[in-house]
C-alpha cells in the first residue's frame, strides 16, 4: 500500500519503481486486496482506461514503456478486457460493463471460441487460440455482472402493493 500506490497519479502502479499501470490491477478487489468502492481502486480503473484502452479494448500494459524488455507491440488482451467488465460491474458501472461484455462476446468465432488477443484494426483474433484464460475471464465477468445486477435489484424498494 505504501509503495505500490502513486498518490500523485491517484492509481496503483505496475511495480514500485514506475508510474505505469498494468491491467492486472483491475483484479485488486477480486483477490480481496481492497473493496471495489475504494477511491484508490476507482482511480486505478480511470488510469487503466486512460492509458491502456486501445480501440475500446484493454492492453496488458504499455509496451512502449520498455518495462518487459521485449521488442514490439501487442494487441489488446481479451482477458484484460473482461477484467474491465468485472471492474465496471463491481464499481456500479453496469451500463458500461454490459456494453463492453456484448462487444467482447461478439468477437467469438462461430463456435464461441476466443483467442488470447484481438486486433481491432484488422478485426481478427490473434495470439494463442483458443485461449482458456479469455474464456475463464468471460465467465468471471458474466458472474460479476449478474452479482451486481442481483445486488442492485435487492437494494431497490419493492414495487408491490402498499400494505396498510
Amino acid at each position: 500500500m505504501s509503495s505500490g500506490y502513486n498518490e500523485e497519479k491517484g492509481s496503483f502502479t505496475q511495480h514500485y519503481d514506475t508510474t505505469e499501470v498494468d491491467a492486472s490491477l483491475l483484479l485488486l478487489p477480486s483477490v480481496g486486496f481492497l473493496p471495489a468502492d475504494d477511491p484508490r481502486f476507482l482511480g486505478t480503473v480511470r488510469a487503466v482506461e486512460q492509458e491502456l484502452l486501445r480501440d475500446g479494448l484493454v492492453l496488458r500494459y504499455r509496451t512502449d514503456a520498455g518495462l518487459d524488455g521485449l521488442p514490439g507491440d501487442e494487441h489488446p488482451f481479451l482477458a484484460c478486457s473482461f477484467w474491465l467488465v468485472s471492474a465496471y460491474a463491481m464499481t456500479g458501472r453496469l451500463q458500461e460493463g454490459h456494453a463492453l461484455m456484448r462487444r467482447l462476446v461478439a468477437l467469438a468465432n462461430d463456435v464461441g471460441l476466443l483467442s488470447e488477443e484481438y486486433d481491432p484494426v484488422d478485426d481478427r483474433m490473434v495470439g494463442n487460440f483458443p485461449q482458456a484464460f479469455s474464456h475463464l475471464a468471460l465467465i468471471r465477468s458474466a458472474n460479476a455482472l449478474q452479482d451486481a445486477e442481483r445486488a442492485l435489484s435487492e437494494a431497490a424498494p419493492s414495487e408491490g402493493p402498499a400494505k396498510g
